[in-house]
């Protein structure tokens, strides 16, 4: 039983941690289920299911690139934008009451206490990202930084590392072995290693966790973070 995962490129001795960087869907907030509830709604009419395989696939991906994974893998009589449109009224409603995800509001209470500067990369584009935190504005408060994933310096979504290396630059940071990212897609795992980043991977349970071996550490909810081991 690996309880807190493993550490791997971290040298407690010799690194230190100065950024966080926080994903926001599936790691900060809920809403992944939402998702999944709204998607099913518009497939069920075409006698479809959204099978998990699917959906992993579609995990951390901007808006329309997962449409498109979506469109073409179930071959529905839809575009990917007409799909979106049907989707986003249905979910932006049930985003409204989304929760964050276990040990997402200490942790972030944690880092704000200590004086260490967070911010949040997120897919999300900036419309739906105001249903989603309209309802957690004090945590939301606590970031320096927020990019997303309609921003026009993103030229390229996750697994690309250009999202991470924009929070960087905004904070004038260059060294990016400073930086650590929670990230639960494995998209955006590899997007923060492609940056250079440290990355600790909180995955879905339903997800296999062999490919998430890749990141610094591997835990099941941010509960199981210790900061101490971190140096933070």
């Amino acid at each position: 039983n690996n309880k807190g995962g493993r550490m791997m490129r971290f040298n407690k001795e010799t690194d230190e941690i100065t950024h966080i960087i926080f994903d926001m869907d599936g790691t900060l907030l809920n809403t992944e289920p939402i998702y999944t509830i709204a998607t099913q709604e518009i497939l069920e009419k075409y006698g479809k299911t959204f099978e998990w395989s699917l959906k992993s696939k579609m995990m951390g991906q901007k808006a329309l690139d997962a449409a498109k994974i979506l469109v073409d893998e179930l071959k529905i009589p839809l575009t990917p934008e007409e799909y979106l449109a049907l989707r986003e009224p249905r979910q932006n409603e049930l985003f409204l009451s989304c929760a964050p995800m276990p040990g997402a509001t200490n942790l972030v209470t944690h880092f704000k206490k200590h004086k260490i500067p967070q911010s949040v990369a997120t897919s999300s584009q900036a419309r739906i990202f105001e249903f989603k935190t309209k309802n957690h504005q004090n945590m939301f408060s606590h970031f320096e930084h927020i990019v997303k994933g309609d921003d026009p310096s993103v030229a390229k979504g996750k697994p690309n590392p250009d999202i991470f290396l924009e929070v960087a630059k905004r904070w004038g940071v260059t060294d990016m072995r400073k930086v650590l990212v929670f990230e639960d897609a494995l998209s955006g795992v590899e997007a923060a290693l492609a940056a250079g980043m440290h990355v600790v991977a909180i995955p879905d349970p339903n997800n296999p966790s062999a490919p998430f071996q890749i990141a610094d550490q591997v835990i099941t909810s941010l509960q199981e973070f210790d900061p101490a081991s971190w140096n933070l």
